[in-house]
């Protein structure tokens, strides 16, 4: 980590979707706001900023994280994956975006980073989860526009322990 000479900035270095980026954040630059504004990974959405929402949501070293928790400084060294790392190389939609796709589990979009980002925490995991561990997970995720039933069915299409016909 460098600081310049004035103090007032840092220079922050991680992976972002399996490439190496830097910039340079205020020691107060929330996570969410340097991927923003300071990288242009504009799909991680900010909302509540107090961590409730989930919209902010990305992974960090494998975990599902509230970006607008955390501190772009905390990030130094990190491997993390944003909306923007979710699809294939070929800008194919990987399973959890399709099964999104044909379950209709999205309206408005706005929440839909942060909960596909939190599933694919999950997915990263390899196993298969029941409906009520998926609700648990997404119980931090809101979404103003959909209910949840599809979102859960489109998980569960994915991560389930169920056979999808």
């Amino acid at each position: 980590m460098k600081i310049l000479k004035d103090g007032s900035k840092t220079q922050v270095s991680f992976t972002l979707n399996g490439t190496e980026v830097d910039g340079y954040a205020e020691p107060r630059t929330l996570l969410s706001d340097f991927l923003r504004h300071e990288i242009g990974a504009s799909g991680t959405h900010v909302a509540c900023e107090h961590g409730v929402c989930g919209a902010c949501t990305v992974v960090v070293d494998g975990k599902a994280v509230r970006s607008c928790l955390m501190l772009a400084a905390q990030a130094e060294g990190k491997e993390i994956r944003t909306i923007e790392g979710l699809a294939a190389s070929d800008d194919s939609f990987n399973k959890l975006q399709d099964a999104f796709h044909k379950r209709f589990a999205l309206q408005c979009g706005f929440c839909t980073p942060g909960i596909l980002m939190t599933l694919s925490s999950l997915q990263d995991s390899g196993r298969r989860y029941t409906e009520p561990e998926i609700r648990e997970a997404l119980s931090g995720n809101i979404c103003r526009c959909t209910g949840y039933r599809e979102i859960v069915d489109a998980a569960l299409d994915v991560l389930g322990d169920r056979v999808v016909a």
